[in-house]
């Protein structure tokens, strides 16, 4: 057997590892994630794909298809838009909306909280903890199946915790916990 399909161990720990993702394929996202997806999907099924089957159409009627750029162009457009209502649709028949604001004042971290950590390098930093399909980085959010977020999940403030890295284990403490605070209605 080649080398390069066996396992090397320079003695390090090897019973870490992440912990395991929870069981069946639930997709859990906030109502406004949801919301978003939703409307996502209706803007593609009711503006999107017929405005441009009426371009293809349109396309079609001018004759010779082989070099019809709006005919080729068109064509392609709605198999990304019938690409991508097919995937949302699927998103949101699996989803499993979570509203976090039902942990408001708790200080155990579950789904939607907004956490914040110091590192060993005694870098503090903050997250939120958000569903697969609404996590943004460049806002600070990952998603609910991340390393940082798996390692987080049902630790309360003051825990330290182990986040594995590529670089090996680090250690993280949770500084503090919030939730969005519950809609008022007001009628």
């Amino acid at each position: 057997m080649s080398k390069a399909f066996t396992r090397e161990t320079d003695g390090e720990d090897d019973d870490i590892s992440l912990p395991p993702l929870p069981a069946g394929s639930k997709n859990y996202i906030t109502p406004l994630g949801y919301a978003t997806l939703r409307a996502e999907l209706f803007v593609l099924m009711d503006n999107e794909r017929p405005r441009m089957v009426e371009i293809v159409h349109w396309a079609a009627s001018n004759g010779d298809r082989s070099e019809n750029g709006d005919y080729h162009y068109g064509k392609k457009r709605l198999r990304e838009i019938d690409r991508r209502i097919r995937f949302l649709t699927k998103r949101l028949e699996i989803a499993e909306i979570t509203e976090p604001s039902n942990h408001h004042g708790k200080d155990q971290v579950f789904f939607g909280a907004t956490v914040t950590y110091v590192d060993d390098a005694n870098v503090e930093r903050t997250v939120t903890i958000l569903g697969i399909d609404e996590a943004d980085s460049l806002k600070a959010q990952v998603t609910w199946v991340s390393p940082i977020a798996r390692a987080l999940l049902k630790a309360r403030e003051g825990d330290v915790v182990k986040l594995i890295t590529p670089v090996g284990v680090q250690e993280v403490e949770v500084l503090a916990v919030r939730y969005p605070a519950p809609a008022t209605d007001k009628a």
